[in-house]
């Protein structure tokens, strides 16, 4: 029996969430020199997956850090069978 909650988002592997987070960096002309990784983490209200985020400018933290959120509100991270 599945005890986890339902949370109503897309189940993604990591390299799915790398793939998308890149490619959204990738359009946003701020963000394409964001370097990022995914990190699993224990689940929380919010999801169990987010972006550490490496040389990331100034004036592309904000929009960055809406890119990762707007992600985050849709994907879960698949768990491994």
């Amino acid at each position: 029996m599945d005890f986890e909650l339902s949370s109503g988002k897309t189940p993604a592997t990591i390299h799915e969430l790398q793939a998308r987070v890149a490619a959204a960096f990738g359009r946003h002309p701020l963000c394409r020199d964001v370097r990022f990784d995914i990190v699993g983490m224990p689940r929380t209200a919010k999801g169990n997956w987010t972006v550490s985020m490496h040389s990331v400018a100034p004036d592309a933290l904000w929009e960055a850090s809406d890119i990762v959120a707007d992600i985050q509100d849709a994907y879960d991270l698949a768990v491994a069978a």
